[in-house]
């Protein structure tokens, strides 16, 4: 079920890692990117500039967790001589959500036969000579429900 997007800039691959869930199950949101050649996009670090961002829209029963990010490569950028973090080659996001197992969240999901976690990936992409205005690839995913009781078959 992934959707791949393809931008001016970046190839965008997001991908759920299960299809049916249950109130208590936490489960990933994976953006795999491939940035264009000479692009790059900013990780995590001693900067201002927009951090590429792996965004959930928040639901009641929702719990959402940090983003996991690889390790970034240095970029020196010469005209300012700056040295920043950026990804250029191809990396990958992970996001975890969890269902939430509260009595009320239970019922709730009870009565809805899927649920659909949705986001997107914004971004700032550069080149070696310009910064390219912020974008947002959004995504969406349908997840069937199973109530606590029903659990899914053992392989």
């Amino acid at each position: 079920m992934p959707a791949t997007i393809e931008t001016p800039h970046l190839t965008v691959n997001a991908s759920i890692t299960e299809t049916t869930v249950a109130p208590g199950e936490r489960i990933s949101v994976v953006a795999q990117m491939v940035p264009r050649r000479s692009m790059h996009v900013y990780a995590p670090g001693k900067h201002t500039y927009q951090v590429v961002r792996l965004v959930i829209d928040p639901a009641a029963w929702l719990r959402v967790h940090e983003t996991r990010y690889p390790a970034a490569e240095q970029y020196h950028f010469k005209p300012l001589d700056e040295r920043v973090e950026v990804y250029s080659k191809p990396f990958r996001l992970t996001r975890d959500v969890t269902i939430l197992a509260t009595p009320d969240m239970q019922k709730l999901i009870a009565t809805m036969p899927t649920v659909v976690i949705a986001g997107a990936v914004e971004y700032q992409a550069c080149d070696d000579k310009v910064c390219y205005v912020p974008a947002r690839v959004p995504f969406s995913f349908a997840l069937a429900t199973r109530s606590l009781d029903r659990r899914p078959p053992r392989k």
